[in-house]
């Protein structure tokens, strides 16, 4: 017999999603956001991206760097209600630069929605982000955006997605012409046609004509040819395409796919409806101790993401935690897995972008912040009951290296202070020269647009003017046995030895070439691409 908890815990579940978007920079992500906020009641008008001239800036992008480029570069949380649901929405960088972010993001989502663009196809960026999904088996939607504009054939971008991910394809809805002549969609959920307006700039949700697939007043409102282009495509995709099965979907083995414009508001509200029905609900996470259910009484939750000067009037730092069981209450005490400390859970938020509120409760699959005054680490485990600690998030091979340094002596803490709180929120990797007379930090990133927002936030959130001195190596490697397997190996030639921000070997190569050479020397050597994890308990 469940108790009460449980019960209250199990009708949480139940009425929760969450899921994460993935896209190539302009696939128009950030768009589709605005539009399903709009349509949670979230926003009552939708200020795209590229909207200058009223100087309205999309809600999930809250930096300013990224409002003036008009692209997503860090990860946003918008919590909202649609229907009877509670949704947390995960809002990834787009640029591949920003990856390591989208990553751990997506180490909080239960389900992924994958992003294309009707014109361009798959696209580098989404390949890689959708390996990044097939890692954690997470369930993909795909819905084909800008069907307003001319794009490829809806059967060949159906076939471009079986072919090159492997994916099985269900497509929950059919477009009715593209372009100019982008009529609307059918749905063959209701067996509904659904043919749009459009609303200005698509900032208001788009008015919507249902009207049966057979019904004689079909002729008067849309085009012959594009009517029986429907009919003939409906037929095919019916006779030859696979049959809806969820347990595929939520393997991550069959994607539903919707078609629509997110500018135009197109399909964004048939997308969600859908998504409500098939998504995946929280489930148990994986820790030592076993999978933990969401319906354990005890809460537990881990530290996905860390944020610096989310407000820039109060300079705060805001750890994002997902909560995995139980049930999250504002004030209560818990353990931090790898200090072994206990917290109070004093100033907890509900997250929407940059704006929040106080929170009282939360459930599994909500994501809550909390004051961080340094003492969270991405991966981290807070629990209550029973010690446990939840698999912790890896950090990549970075490809480019930089000495940053600091030209202004007087800014000395300032910058010491935003180098700190930058490495500790992941925006960049810190790395340490071995050799104790260089005090430099050096800068390790994926992308070179990783070290234009390090040095802007220096200079915008802690007043620190920065330059860099370019490093001519572009791969990392960690020694995984220590310091003790580096001096037992002797001199190394062609890579310099440096130190993480946890104290660890690291060693740096100019190319891969010389990464062979050196496991060719040296085969005992043991190097990882990726960091090891940082012990959660002690």
């Amino acid at each position: 017999m469940p108790t009460e908890l449980q019960a209250e815990l199990a009708e949480a579940v139940e009425s929760r999603r969450n899921f994460a978007i993935i896209s190539h920079p302009d696939a128009g992500k950030t768009t589709l956001t605005e539009k399903l906020l709009l349509y949670g009641g979230a926003i009552h008008e939708a200020g795209a991206v590229k909207a200058r001239r009223a100087q309205r800036h999309a809600t999930s992008d809250w930096m300013e760097m990224e409002q003036q480029r008009g692209i997503s570069i860090t990860s946003t949380v918008l919590q909202f209600a649609y229907q009877s649901c509670q949704i947390n929405l995960l809002d990834t960088p787009g640029h591949q630069d920003f990856s390591e972010d989208t990553y751990r993001t997506l180490a909080a989502a239960d389900n992924a929605v994958m992003l294309v663009d009707a014109a361009k196809g798959l696209e580098p960026q989404t390949r890689k982000l959708f390996e990044v999904c097939q890692l954690r088996s997470l369930p993909i939607f795909t819905f084909i955006n800008k069907l307003d504009r001319p794009g490829r054939e809806p059967l060949e971008l159906l076939d471009e997605i079986e072919q090159e991910l492997g994916l099985q394809t269900y497509a929950v809805n059919w477009p009715i012409g593209m372009g100019g002549r982008f009529q609307g969609v059918f749905d063959r959920r209701s067996r509904q046609i659904h043919l749009f307006e459009r609303s200005h700039h698509g900032q208001r949700a788009a008015l919507d004509t249902r009207i049966d697939l057979d019904d004689p007043q079909i002729e008067t409102l849309l085009e012959q040819d594009l009517y029986f282009q429907l009919k003939d495509e409906l037929e095919l995709i019916e006779e030859l395409g696979s049959q809806l099965d969820l347990e595929h979907v939520h393997a991550g083995r069959m994607t539903p796919l919707f078609f629509g414009s997110a500018m135009t508001n197109f399909g964004v509200e048939l997308f969600l409806q859908a998504f409500l029905d098939y998504a995946l609900k929280p489930g148990a996470y994986q820790s030592n101790l076993g999978a933990i259910p969401p319906t354990h009484e005890d809460f537990t939750g881990f530290v996905f993401k860390l944020q610096a000067n989310m407000d820039p009037k109060h300079r705060d730092r805001v750890a994002f935690v997902r909560v995995c069981s139980g049930k999250f209450a504002k004030d209560m005490t818990v353990s931090h897995t790898r200090t072994g400390k206990t917290i109070r859970l004093s100033r907890p938020q509900k997250l929407f972008a940059q704006g929040r509120q106080s929170l009282e409760e939360a459930y599994p699959g909500d994501i809550i912040g909390l004051n961080n005054p340094g003492v969270f680490a991405i991966g981290d485990t807070i629990f209550q009951g029973q010690k446990l600690a939840y698999e912790g998030i890896p950090c990549f091979s970075p490809e480019l290296f930089a000495y940053l340094k600091n030209p202004n002596p007087s800014k000395f803490k300032q910058f010491q202070k935003g180098v700190s709180e930058l490495r500790e929120e992941g925006a960049v990797q810190i790395m340490y020269s071995a050799d104790e007379i260089k005090r430099d930090p050096i800068l390790a990133a994926v992308g070179q647009l990783q070290f234009e927002v390090v040095q802007f936030r220096l200079q915008n959130e802690y007043g620190v003017e920065t330059r860099l001195e370019m490093l001519p190596y572009a791969v990392a490697r960690w020694v995984l046995e220590g310091w003790a397997a580096l001096e037992a190996v002797g001199r190394i030639f062609n890579a310099i030895t440096v130190k993480d921000s946890w104290g660890r070997p690291v060693l740096l190569f100019k190319n891969e070439w010389n990464l062979q050479q050196l496991r060719e020397d040296h085969p005992k050597l043991e190097l990882s691409a990726i960091a090891p994890l940082v012990a959660q308990t002690q």
